[in-house]
């Protein structure tokens, strides 16, 4: 009885040691690439910073309210840059702990998912960055009040700025969930498309409750995902036809 029990317990602890030391690796890929980051800190946040610096009026300037803000914002952003730039390993780790208990065919639609995702993530990224950004803050910035100075605080942009990405970047993963919930069969494209104004409505709603409270951002974040929303239905029928030929 109690080798038995031994011999049950011997899976789960190497699964646990597998388990550290993914975690491990996934911990140092993210520690290397900021340690690699870390010197050009001041220029990665010039960078960030640059679509909200380019509209603040001639003589103006950001501002950083703490005492020590000027020293610590640009590690943090360097921080959350270089998780960014590491996702795909990170990815890669949980992969390689979960792929053995998958089967053949499960396997083959993970990969996709996992590169697909994340290549939609880093779109929406870029899309708030490049596009989003430079229409938003030139409407802040020319909504102004007489007699109000326009020097946003440099944490407070950082905070506004990671949080419009992430929402962004959730939000393009639009077609790989709609692709998924077909590949899984729970529910039809068919049905879908009969429920496209309600997901429109939902878009909205959630571009609402996921960025900052100016419609502006809200209208730019809820349009791509409508887009998005018939690219996946796009995809998924394709993935009914061909499981259809299977």
């Amino acid at each position: 009885m109690q080798e038995q029990t031994t011999q049950k317990s011997e899976p789960f602890v190497s699964h646990l040691v597998e388990l550290r030391n993914r975690m491990l690796w996934a911990v140092g890929a993210v520690l290397v690439v900021f340690l690699c980051l870390v010197p050009f800190a001041s220029e990665i946040y010039a960078w960030f910073a640059q679509p909200l610096i380019a509209a603040i009026p001639d003589g103006g300037s950001m501002i950083a309210v703490d005492p020590h803000g000027t020293f610590f914002i640009p590690f943090k952003l360097s921080f959350a840059v270089a998780f960014a730039i590491a996702i795909p390993f990170v990815l890669y780790q949980v992969w390689a702990f979960v792929a053995p208990g998958l089967y053949q065919n499960e396997k083959s639609i993970v990969i996709p998912l996992v590169v697909s995702s994340t290549v939609l993530f880093y779109l929406g990224v870029a899309f708030a960055y490049f596009v989003v950004f430079p229409l938003m803050f030139q409407f802040f910035a020319a909504m102004t009040p007489d007699g109000v100075a326009f020097t946003p605080d440099i944490a407070s942009y950082m905070s506004f700025a990671l949080s419009i990405f992430f929402a962004f970047g959730m939000a393009f993963e639009v077609p790989v969930a709609l692709v998924l919930l077909a590949r899984m069969g729970v529910v039809s494209p068919a049905r879908i498309a009969q429920n496209r104004g309600y997901f429109i409505l939902g878009a909205f709603v959630v571009a609402m409750l996921m960025t900052p409270p100016d419609p502006f951002s809200q209208i730019m974040l809820a349009l791509p995902v409508c887009l998005l929303f018939e690219v996946g239905l796009f995809f998924a029928r394709r993935v009914e036809k061909k499981q259809a030929r299977l």
